[in-house]
């Protein structure tokens, strides 16, 4: 089967075939016929394939994992403000008009200003709908800045709204809503909570889910609509079907045991990835080609490609060295079945990088520098602005300058019986291996590579700052900073590709679509009939700069986005039959 390639002429690692012409749509030999075809069923495509059912279309869902992808896998936390029964329960004070002004900052741009405004104005309405399908939230809030939560509180500050210079321009709220659920002590496959009931819903309304099939192809009537998608499925209920999903499970189990950063991770990992090995034999013995026909759409919700590491060498090459955060399903499979119809895709450099430096709170207090030993960025902004000050501005080269009452502070942080697991660890293993320390600042600068003047008027600048004797020309509050001023004095390596303090990262280009109603665009910006993109297939509210929980809120409000205008159409487009 010939790989496809991107426009640059580069492979990118991915299966997936030009689609089929067909100039009688009618005699093709289809093997099963819906209103919708939705290709990933991960947060996006379950909220398509939910609302299409409330919308009375008929819907087949197919997934090659069937694991839920990134938003069953992750944090669990969803990004809503404007007033919410949980924000409201809490006692937190927010509206649109603030979430937007907000966003606004933060969005950039990427999207316009009045898709923007319909994100945040449908806000309380799509959390209600979650809610109203049994996903369950809670208002225990948790009001200091944090990374995440503790497991005990599940609203919070998921953004930079506390800190300036957005604290001066819009009223900050919690809005990170966590799902009310637990897996153990971890902090990820949380997002279950929210996702399991809507996938239950699907079900429950006649979603019919076609599991472990990988979609290759999509078909064109001679007008250029989209029709139809080809997939290779291993048989439904058939004893490969149940080893592939074993060996999946545990493939996936073994790689999300234990942080990257610790020492005996790659060992884990390896174990994780013979599984996964297995899983990829059984496919190519047993999958089986079926055409599924789209009457009315097909909905792209892939999710990103952040596990591709051909894509990210060829698109983003500056976070080869990063933690890819994504699940089995992040290849970019979507994002090229879009590019072989002929969709634009666009901002496929823009990685999320995540810095996140607080807990322990004792770093954000102290100073992030660059190779040179000069601070660039307010140490107290949400993870994913300070990796792209990191990444975009400083080569990927970054330090935590911290001195020994701040040291001492950050080892009491660690014991702290509050803080998620994998949050303590990461601090007590980067204290032990990734510390440099010297007895002065001179020392300091010898050991790192810095410039001694400018390591030392980097230092006496920020403590001025930090007493309150001048403005921080970063804008952080005096409140958040500390002296840098006993000794001995330690550098923290935050680079990109620091081997202890792993940098997360995750794709947020994709396909450009028609922001009223989900269809997939061309390079000429014209919609492509029948063809629409959700999620992290597609460009949307996060694709500038990411806030914990705004993925998931898009992938909702894009994934019902589709449906409805598929629904609108009346499910049934015009096909043309016989050319």
């Amino acid at each position: 089967m010939p790989e496809i390639q991107t426009p640059a002429g580069a492979d990118v690692g991915i299966e997936i075939e030009a689609p089929l012409r067909l100039d009688d749509v009618e005699a093709h030999d289809w093997s099963d016929v819906a209103d919708l075809i939705v290709v990933g069923l991960g947060g996006a495509g379950v909220s398509a394939a939910l609302e299409a059912t409330e919308a009375g279309l008929d819907v087949i869902g197919v997934d090659r994992y069937a694991m839920g992808g990134s938003s069953a896998a992750n944090g669990g936390v969803y990004y809503a403000g404007g007033g919410t029964p949980i924000q409201i329960e809490a006692g937190e004070t927010d509206t649109a008009e603030e979430m937007y002004k907000y966003l606004h900052m933060e969005v950039g741009g990427v999207v316009t200003d009045r898709t923007l405004r319909r994100f945040c104005d449908e806000s309380v309405a799509n959390i209600e709908w979650l809610m109203g399908h049994g996903a369950k939230f809670s208002s225990a809030v948790w009001k200091e800045k944090c990374s995440y939560p503790p497991l005990d509180r599940f609203l919070y500050h998921s953004d930079s709204t506390q800190a300036a210079p957005y604290v001066n321009k819009a009223k900050p709220a919690a809005r990170g809503h966590r799902a009310f659920t637990r897996n153990g002590n971890k902090a990820w496959g949380l997002g279950i909570g929210i996702y399991r009931p809507l996938l239950e819903a699907a079900l429950q309304r006649g979603v019919r889910y076609r599991r472990y099939a990988d979609a290759q192809q999509l078909a064109i009537d001679a007008s250029g609509r989209v029709v139809g998608v080809k997939v290779l499925q291993i048989p439904e209920g058939s004893a490969a079907a149940a080893a592939f999903r074993r060996n999946i499970e545990l493939a996936a189990n073994w790689m999300g045991k234990v942080p990257p950063s610790l020492p005996i991770a790659g060992l884990i990992y390896g174990i994780g990835l013979r599984f996964l090995k297995k899983a990829q034999r059984i496919e190519r013995e047993h999958q089986v080609a079926c055409w599924l026909r789209a009457k009315g759409g097909v909905v792209l919700s892939a999710g990103g490609f952040i596990i591709n590491t051909k894509m990210i060498a060829h698109y983003a090459p500056r976070y080869s060295a990063g933690l890819p955060n994504g699940t089995l399903g992040d290849n970019g499979s979507g994002h090229l079945l879009g590019a072989s119809a002929g969709g634009k895709l666009d901002l496929m450099d823009r990685i999320s990088a995540w810095r996140f430096i607080n807990p322990p709170v004792s770093w954000s207090r102290g100073m992030l520098v660059n190779q040179r030993g000069e601070r660039f960025v307010n140490e107290t902004l949400y993870g994913a602005s300070l990796g792209d000050a990191i990444t975009l501005g400083q080569d990927g080269k970054a330090w935590i300058v911290i001195d020994a009452n701040l040291r001492k502070q950050a080892a009491r942080d660690a014991r702290d019986p509050g803080l998620v697991p994998f949050q303590r660890d990461i601090a007590r293993l980067n204290h032990m291996f990734n510390c440099k320390s010297a007895s002065s600042l001179e020392g300091l600068a010898d050991k790192i590579g810095f410039d001694h003047a400018t390591l030392r008027a980097t230092v006496e600048e920020y403590n001025k700052a930090a007493r309150g004797e001048q403005p921080d020309r970063f804008e952080k509050f005096a409140s958040d900073m500390a002296e840098i001023a006993t000794g001995p004095f330690y550098a923290l390596d935050a680079s990109v590709d620091s081997r202890f303090l792993p940098l997360s990262t995750m794709s947020i280009g994709g396909l450009r679509v028609d922001e009223d109603t989900g269809e997939v665009l061309d390079g000429q910006d014209s919609v492509i009939p029948g063809l629409y993109a959700a999620g992290r297939n597609a460009i949307g509210i996060c694709s500038n700069i990411y806030v914990s929980g705004l993925s998931y809120a898009d992938c909702i409000f894009s994934g019902r986005r589709a449906a409805r205008h598929i629904a609108q159409q009346g499910g049934e487009a015009q096909t043309t039959v016989n050319g």
